[in-house]
């Protein structure tokens, strides 16, 4: 009995043993079933690489870059993998015979620079992850595996440091290191739908690779022979060439000593060195050394960082979609500019302002990429085209981590240094004038298309004449002459952008390239000078019959500026109905009716000069009928007089003779505009006389250089006496006619 006890307990044992087993292999099965691996999954990129058989010296680089686990187990990646051929013309290109010469260093370069973070096919390459979604045919570039992270530099001073590379475009001055970011170099590839969705050909390819062939997808030098390989943790793009990490513009320029110069510009006075306590903990924690660590970073008012691999980091991936591009001449054609062009007027770059420094190297920076056809038409960060020939300009031309670098055998011609505006900028003679024109104008005459002539206001000269810069309250001041209390602010300052828009004259066909003669022309803010043997005025130069004389020129590309003697083209205070006084107060003057005329109009105020209707600071044409033309206009009816003989009755004893001097007076007064005998402003115009509508009197206006003539509402016409006319006056010109015009009061 016990016998069978002892086995019926050992068979319920058993059955129950079983039965747990049964069960957990039940549950296992379902686990595995809903968890486990499904049949179809491809293997992970390294299994994957084994079975192809093609890969085995790059398997090795794995291995030894202790890359295996990584690219095992799970993940999202996109590996350019070269083939085992790729390889052979390493070993060729380096002078080793295998693999197993390739130092772990080497191996880990090979392999990281070629793992892109997330798994993309051929096509989703060229989208771009915008914060806003996916933009089609918007990339071509991915942030790889690889960073150079902390390194040895070197400061200005000599000093040797542990540095890392600023991993921000330093905007704000302080911005420039984001810690835990490793500043990882992109890798750059050619897909035909980015290439056709920027109108970009083989060509643009081939610009920098000219000896290997572009095929629709292509990365860096390299072809993709078989794409979108299928892993368990991403995709395999098969190439026929290994990659090396690419190195980034900054070090570009540091390795190549044909571009030493430009590159000085940048070590002493672009580039700080600052001490970062973030960076140095980091570093001890990873490396267990105490060396203080430094983050180099770039002057906030450059166009970016050329150390900076992030692009803008406007958005998280924007470093997919465009790069940094930087034209670099090389040292002679430098050297050479520097001392006939920023040095012309100093002794060394130390003594010049260090915004014309910033202005010089960021007009060959450029905040996206310039393609080589695309030169023409896509502009620096100074809003300019790169002004380089693609064929006979640029002797070096590289695709690097952070961005494209062409190096030239010439400089961009910055419009800042080679328009009339760099002639004052450049010159520390002329600093108050570059500070006037940096407020309101510099953009205007830096305009290459636009033709100027500029008559340059020395510091001396504006001082001279009570204008200077307050530096203690930031503002323009002025003396005025035989005083000494300044006055400080918007009243200085507006009076010296009027004086100096007078000497910037807009001359697109190089109306003024000769002074020798005379002649009358419209300056930048409307009003006006004269010319005649070399000496220049203003309305108020003609106040007080003082005269600008140039003693010298000089050429720019978009005109021609004059140096002057210790004085100034100014404007007038003077109301015009003083100047039409002074024009006609002799009776032997041809201005002296109308004159007479307007001195005894109600319209007029003795005393200030001011005509009823002419208001300051708006521009008026005063046309004045000779004295034969207002007799003729007393025996027409039109003024009062006598009839018979045409002589003026100046003084009006009725209301209605009163009424038809001042009609008359302010039908010959333009409103609003100046003209004069140059043929640019012909058409209808309106007059301050007021119809009984009160609608304005009208008449038209045809001329050509030297003739204008004014037909009124009647279709009669009075033409210009050229010898007697172009009187400047404050914001008006006033003209001697030999005819009067007659208004129609309907």
């Amino acid at each position: 009995m016990r016998i069978a006890k002892k086995a019926y307990v050992r068979t319920i044992y058993f059955f129950a043993l079983s039965m747990m087993f049964l069960l957990v292999s039940c549950r296992k099965k379902a686990f595995d079933e809903f968890y486990g691996r499904p049949a179809g999954l491809p293997q992970p990129i390294y299994q994957q690489l084994q079975a192809k058989g093609s890969f085995k010296n790059l398997l090795a680089c794995i291995d030894k870059a202790g890359y295996k686990d990584i690219l095992s187990s799970a993940g999202y990646w996109t590996f350019f993998a070269p083939n085992d051929s790729a390889f052979i013309s390493f070993f060729k290109d380096r002078g080793i015979n295998d693999v197993s010469q390739i130092d772990t260093g080497t191996a880990k370069q090979i392999v990281t620079f070629s793992l892109v973070y997330n798994a993309f096919t051929k096509s989703s390459l060229a989208d771009y992850q915008s914060n806003g979604g996916w933009l089609t045919g918007q990339a071509f570039r991915r942030r790889t595996a690889n960073y150079i992270g902390f390194y040895n530099d070197t400061t200005l001073a000599g000093q040797s440091v542990v540095a890392f590379a600023s991993n921000r475009n330093n905007t704000n001055g302080s911005n420039y290191y984001v810690n835990g970011d490793n500043n990882n170099k992109y890798i750059t590839y050619f897909v035909d739908n980015f290439m056709s969705s920027h109108s970009l050909t083989a060509n643009d390819y081939n610009y920098f690779y000219p000896n290997s062939n572009y095929t629709g997808f292509n990365v860096g030098a390299a072809s993709v022979v078989n794409s979108n390989i299928a892993a368990e943790n991403g995709y395999i793009h098969e190439v026929n060439r290994v990659l090396l990490p690419l190195p980034s513009i900054d070090k570009y320029l540091s390795s190549n000593p044909q571009y030493s110069e430009f590159k000085k510009l940048f070590d002493k006075y672009m580039v700080q060195f600052v001490l970062n306590s973030d960076a140095t903990n980091r570093y001890k924690l990873l490396t267990g050394l105490s060396d203080n660590v430094y983050i180099k970073t770039f002057n906030p008012t450059l166009a970016f960082s050329p150390n900076n691999e992030n692009y803008l980091k406007m958005q998280d991936n924007d470093g997919q979609s465009s790069c940094w591009t930087m034209f670099v001449p090389t040292n002679d054609v430098l050297d050479n500019y520097i001392n006939s062009v920023l040095l012309e007027h100093y002794k060394s770059l130390d003594q010049i302002p260090i915004q014309i420094i910033i202005d010089f190297l960021n007009a060959h920076m450029w905040q996206t990429a310039v393609w080589p056809s695309k030169f023409a038409t896509t502009t620096n960060y100074q809003a300019e085209p790169a002004r380089f020939n693609p064929s006979t300009d640029i002797v070096d031309k590289q695709i690097l981590s952070n961005g494209i670098f062409y190096g030239t055998n010439k400089v961009q011609q910055a419009n800042v240094f080679s328009t009339v505006y760099g002639r004052p900028y450049l010159d520390p003679d002329y600093q108050l004038m570059t500070k006037a024109l940096d407020q309101s104008i510099r953009y205007t005459i830096t305009v290459p298309s636009l033709k100027f002539t500029v008559f340059m206001m020395s510091d001396a000269t504006l001082r001279a004449q009570g204008f200077d810069w307050n530096i203690a309250q930031s503002a323009w001041q002025y003396t005025a002459p035989g005083t000494t209390t300044p006055t400080i602010g918007n009243t200085a300052r507006d009076m010296l952008q009027r004086i100096l828009a007078t000497h910037i004259v807009p001359t697109p066909n190089g109306e003024m390239n000769d002074l020798s003669g005379s002649g009358i022309i419209e300056t930048l803010n409307g009003e006006y000078i004269t010319w005649n043997g070399g000496t220049v005025q203003a309305a108020g130069n003609v106040d007080v019959n003082s005269k600008l004389a140039v003693v010298g020129s000089k050429l720019s590309s978009n005109g021609k500026v004059y140096y002057c003697d210790n004085n100034l083209l100014y404007y007038s205070n003077i109301r015009v109905g003083l100047v039409v006084k002074r024009l006609g107060a002799a009776t032997s003057s041809n201005f002296n009716y109308f004159y007479q005329l307007l001195s005894n109009s109600p319209l007029y105020n003795a005393t200030t000069g001011d005509i009823l209707g002419v208001q300051p600071g708006v521009f008026y044409t005063l046309f004045i009928p000779t004295n034969a033309a207002i007799t003729q206009a007393v025996k027409d009816g039109v003024l009062p007089g006598n009839t018979s003989t045409g002589a003026p009755k100046f003084k009006p004893s009725t209301t209605a003779e009163s009424d038809q001097i001042n009609n008359f007076i302010l039908y010959h007064i333009l409103n609003k505009t100046t003209v004069i005998p140059d043929g640019k402003k012909p058409g209808a115009y309106e007059t301050l006389y007021k119809k009984a509508s009160g609608d304005p009197g009208t008449f038209s206006i045809a001329s050509s250089p030297g003739t204008l003539q004014i037909t009124d509402d009647y279709g009669r016409t009075a033409k210009v006496i050229y010898a007697s006319s172009n009187n400047l006056a404050d914001r008006c010109v006033i003209h001697l006619i030999d005819n009067y015009l007659k208004y129609n009061p309907n």
